[in-house]
């Protein structure tokens, strides 16, 4: 099967502040993403991971280079057409669940459904995410696996090119962290969602088809995994 060239990003640069207190957080940072790999940004605190998935998913702009999607390029884009953008090809899932608190579980991924032109059927993926049944629990009712696996939920039912997740294990548990990290793997088989993951734990490279190892701003490593492991054969 032909690699397609689906996620580019090119020459991006970023910083904050001015004068004095300006700090350069992506130096030129290039790489590209197939579509339907699961690609992982791997760094230090302060490596420019986060910044860099907040540009890719068009919350905040590069101040030079561009990302491109499937060819269109957000730098191209007004606010109107950027939230179109977000809207038809992003799914986000963080690290704080951000569900609304008195909707239930269904109610909460239903919202994503309603963003989306050709959602998920909501049903089939309660079922795949194990919340079938607890779609009439409110977020206060569930744990904290739940709540993540609802927030994922709610991303992927959109139906979206690119899933973004930034530390999406990084308040749960070990156990309920290779739970979540199975089901980000199983999304990515079934629904052939493209995947980027900034993470701070190692161990999860593993599982990915290209690491992108960040220091300093700037890429140390691009990697294609050869061997990949499964969620379930991960140790940390």
């Amino acid at each position: 099967m032909e690699k397609q060239e689906f996620l580019k990003i090119s020459n991006l640069r970023k910083s904050f502040g001015s004068g004095d207190n300006k700090t350069e957080v992506l130096k030129g940072i290039d790489f590209s993403v197939e579509k339907g790999e699961f690609c992982v940004l791997l760094g230090p605190s302060g490596s420019g991971k986060s910044t860099l998935l907040n540009i890719i998913g068009g919350i905040d702009a590069a101040d030079s280079g561009y990302i491109s999607i499937g060819g269109e390029k957000t730098a191209d884009m007004d606010e109107k057409a950027l939230t179109r953008y977000r809207r038809k090809h992003l799914g986000y899932v963080f690290q704080m669940y951000n569900l609304i608190p008195n909707l239930n579980v269904k109610e909460n991924i239903e919202v994503g459904a309603y963003l989306s032109d050709n959602p998920l059927d909501v049903d089939d993926l309660l079922r795949t995410l194990g919340l079938y049944e607890h779609r009439h629990k409110l977020p206060n009712q569930l744990s904290g696996g739940q709540q993540q696996r609802t927030s994922i939920g709610r991303a992927i039912v959109k139906n979206p090119d690119i899933l973004l997740c930034d530390e999406p294990t990084g308040a749960l548990d070990y156990k309920t962290s290779k739970e979540i990290l199975r089901l980000i793997e199983e999304v990515n088989k079934k629904y052939r969602s493209t995947i980027v993951m900034v993470t701070h734990n190692d161990a999860i490279k593993n599982m990915a088809d290209r690491v992108i190892k960040l220091r300093d701003g700037q890429i140390r490593h691009n990697i294609v995994n050869e061997s990949k492991l499964m969620a379930e054969e991960l140790e940390w």
